[in-house]
Formats: structure tokens, C-alpha cells, sequence
């Protein structure tokens, strides 16, 4: 059996610990909470967007859409073409099995694609390649703390560029989407290049028949690249949403954790005392009865 000091040691070890981890727990809460107010309040406004792309492509001829984001390069073989992924990690650990399921995700993709190019967003994304020793875009490495609408423009340009200068064909974006506070799916989603068939607008019969000025081509060509903003943009903030509620999960579950190790050892911690107690009253009665025999 430890002795008492050992044990009033690992005690006060654990409670500083919990302390830590309830702290944690409240400011990513706190972090998810806004986030989430975030989202919900530009999602309208991509919704929106999404809606008008879905009403010109509809009024557009097949032969019209002749954006460059449109094109599917059919020409080139699958072993030929090459994937870019851009892979949305947290910069800080402690998030349970966040992490572990994006890379995962991430290297049975690679598998399946010869050619590959990464964008990596966060920290720990990062430390992942360099230690696999997986290269990718050094020059596109972004902080995944409070995602905004300028980072993902930002990073929507580097892929656009890279797109355009057929230096990758296909893009995918690898995250964590935030089903609910308690379910989240790691998810690839196709970004580039954009299909018509999966642009789907909010169907509206009041508003379905209306003028598009000047015409359908110069609304799509304004409007694609906003809405593929839209799209990073939305995984951004479902990534920091997802890693906070996981790191809100850990963090419980750690706190709870501490509390019963704290319970076992305040338990064993009153067992030694009550032992150490006993064993002086019988030393003392001994004694006693020892001075009482002489």
C-alpha cells in the first residue's frame, strides 16, 4: 500500500489535471458555440447562391457552360490525372479520434490515386506529413483556428490557379462534418471540377420563372466562384466545429475519468489513514500494557 504522502501527491496531481481538463472542456464549448452561430448565419446566404447557380444552369444550354471550374477533361486517362486533396486537421491534439479518421481517410485515398497533390489546414496536419515523410504545397498552410470567408478565398485561389494551370484535374476536400453534438463523419467531398447535376437549389415555384441579366453564362461565371468559396468556406467551419465538439467529448470523458481515479484514491487515501490510526492505538495500548506489566 502506498503511504500517505504518495497518495496525498497523486491526489493533488489528478485534481490540478481535472481542473485542466474542465477548463478545456468550457472553451471549446465556448469555440464550438460560436462557430456554429457562424455558419448558421452566412449558410442563407450560400443557400442562396446555390439556388440562383441551380436556376441558370437549368436556363443555360449544354453548350454554354464553358467555365473553366466546369471542365471534366475526359481526354485524360484516370492513371493520368492527378488529385489534389486539400485535408482540414486541428491545430492542437487532445481531440480523441479526430485526427486519426481524417488521416486514415486521407491515406487509403492516396491508394487509390497515382498522382496526388496535398493542401494541408492545421498544425497537426502537418506534423503528420513530415513525420510519414508524405510531400505536399508547403506554400498552402493555413491555421485552422476561426475560419473566414478571406482564408477560404485565399485558399480557393491557390486550388483555382493550380486547377486552371492543369496542374491537378480533380479536387476533394477531406474533413469532419458536424452531423450533430454527438455524431460526426469524416467525409471527402468532390470539389473541382464542378458537375451541374450536383448543384442543387432550393426549389422556390414562386420564384422558378425570371429574368436572368444580362444572361444565364454571365451569372454562372459570376456566380461559380463564390459558391466554391461557399463550399471550402463550409468545411472549414464544420472542420473547427467538429474538432472543438470532439475535443468537448475527450474532455469530458477525461474529466469524468479524473473524478473516479480521485474517488479510488481519496478511498485508499482514508483505508491508510484509518490503518496508519489503528496501528498507533495498538502501539499505545501495547506500550501500556507493557509499562503496566513491569
Amino acid at each position: 500500500m502506498a503511504s500517505l504522502n504518495e497518495l496525498k501527491t497523486r491526489i493533488a496531481s489528478v485534481q490540478d489535471t481535472m481542473k485542466i481538463t474542465n477548463a478545456m472542456y468550457m472553451i471549446s464549448n465556448n469555440k464550438m458555440r460560436k462557430a456554429r452561430k457562424t455558419w448558421q448565419d452566412t449558410q442563407p446566404y450560400f443557400s442562396t447562391l446555390e439556388s440562383v447557380l441551380a436556376l441558370a444552369l437549368r436556363h443555360m444550354p449544354d453548350d454554354d457552360a464553358e467555365h473553366s471550374l466546369f471542365d471534366q477533361r475526359s481526354d485524360i486517362p484516370e492513371s493520368e490525372r492527378k488529385t489534389g486533396y486539400i485535408v482540414i486537421t486541428g491545430d492542437k491534439g487532445l481531440a480523441g479520434a479526430y485526427h486519426q479518421n481524417i488521416f486514415k481517410m486521407l491515406e487509403a485515398s492516396l491508394k487509390e490515386t497515382p498522382n496526388n497533390q496535398i493542401f494541408v489546414v492545421g498544425q497537426v496536419g502537418v506534423h503528420f506529413l513530415r513525420q510519414k515523410k508524405i510531400p505536399f504545397d508547403v506554400n498552402f498552410m493555413y491555421t485552422a483556428q476561426n475560419p473566414t470567408l478571406g482564408r477560404a478565398r485565399d485558399m480557393a485561389y491557390q486550388v483555382f490557379q493550380a486547377f486552371h494551370h492543369h496542374m491537378i484535374d480533380d479536387v476533394y476536400v477531406i474533413y469532419t462534418k458536424m452531423i450533430n453534438s454527438v455524431t460526426m463523419q469524416t467525409t471527402k467531398t468532390h470539389l473541382l471540377p464542378l458537375q451541374p447535376e450536383s448543384v442543387k437549389g432550393i426549389e422556390d415555384p414562386m420564384h422558378s420563372e425570371f429574368e436572368l441579366y444580362p444572361d444565364p453564362k454571365s451569372v454562372v461565371d459570376t456566380v461559380v466562384p463564390d459558391y466554391t468559396v461557399g463550399e471550402i468556406y463550409s468545411a472549414l467551419v464544420e472542420a473547427y466545429c467538429s474538432e472543438q465538439n470532439s475535443r468537448v467529448m475527450a474532455m469530458e470523458n477525461a474529466t469524468d475519468s479524473a473524478k473516479d481515479i480521485l474517488s479510488d484514491l481519496k478511498l485508499e487515501y482514508n483505508r491508510a489513514r484509518q490503518a496508519s490510526i489503528t496501528q498507533e492505538i495498538t502501539e499505545i495500548a501495547a506500550g501500556a500494557r507493557a509499562q503496566k506489566g513491569n
